[in-house]
């Protein structure tokens, strides 16, 4: 498929999705917000894909949604249209992806964008990452999921001082929020961020996609409610013949070899 607004290219069982408005630091228009909806359901549907990582061209992740939209629109826009038609089933479908996502932020991820960010699964940065929730400074409440990934990320306190002054939050302080997985030398952020995906793409991939599932549900259930929910996936989890292949390995000295079945 041909993009206009995106670049999509899978290698080793990695899909990169690449957001490609260089020139707007990546801002997010109607067309990128399509384009990337497709994409994500691409990777979803090709089963030589086990991993996505999401990044941006050029020197920004993405400065969040384009405002020339806005004006061009008038007095016509209906923003919670926008966000219902829109934001919302992207940002849904790359939460509840049933394969591992990876954000690699290079260089600043503003309002929306950081939003896009906070949906994937792990977050790696380079030095020069910037994390911004730029709402208020347009007179606006976070959307997107920003205020339903971001406590959860970071705490209560620090998440309102982020949204609530549109404070910028470097790389090195993201990393000791836990706002990001790992940072990296922004020289070797591509590098580093292909060698984490291909580790995962070479893991088990039902494994990896109950492991997503039964960590989300263990955050918001109560304790006995998660044992059981963990016994159920790991009763699913051990007829797998990733398990068994991967039992016998073990015994043979032998690397496993995960085949998704």
């Amino acid at each position: 498929m041909a993009y206009q607004t995106i670049n999509y290219s899978v290698e080793r069982r990695v899909a990169t999705i690449a957001m490609n408005r260089p020139e707007t630091l990546n801002a997010l228009n109607d067309d990128m917000l399509r384009e990337l909806y497709d994409a994500i359901k691409l990777a979803d549907r090709d089963a030589e894909v086990r991993v996505v990582v999401l990044t941006g061209q050029g020197r920004g992740f993405s400065s969040g949604q384009d405002l020339n939209t806005f004006q061009h629109a008038g007095e016509q826009r209906d923003i919670g249209a926008h966000l219902d038609q829109i934001y919302h089933p992207l940002i849904q479908r790359l939460a509840g992806f049933n394969k591992p996502t990876i954000a690699m932020v290079n260089g600043v991820a503003a309002g929306a964008g950081m939003s896009l960010a906070l949906a994937c699964d792990l977050r790696v940065a380079g030095d020069s990452a910037r994390f911004t929730q730029a709402f208020v400074r347009i007179g606006l409440v976070p959307d997107s999921g920003s205020s339903y990934f971001l406590p959860r990320l970071i705490g209560y306190a620090r998440a309102l001082e982020m949204t609530m002054t549109g404070m910028m939050v470097d790389a090195a302080t993201a990393l000791q929020w836990g706002l990001v997985n790992r940072l990296w030398p922004q020289d070797h952020l591509a590098e580093e961020t292909t060698c984490l995906a291909v580790e995962l793409a070479e893991g088990a991939p039902l494994a990896l996609g109950m492991i997503k599932r039964e960590i989300a549900y263990g955050f918001a259930h109560p304790l006995h409610e998660t044992l059981e929910r963990e016994k159920d996936f790991q009763i699913q989890a051990a007829e797998t013949e990733d398990h068994k292949q991967a039992v016998q390995a073990f015994f043979q000295k032998q690397p496993p070899m995960f085949r998704g079945r």
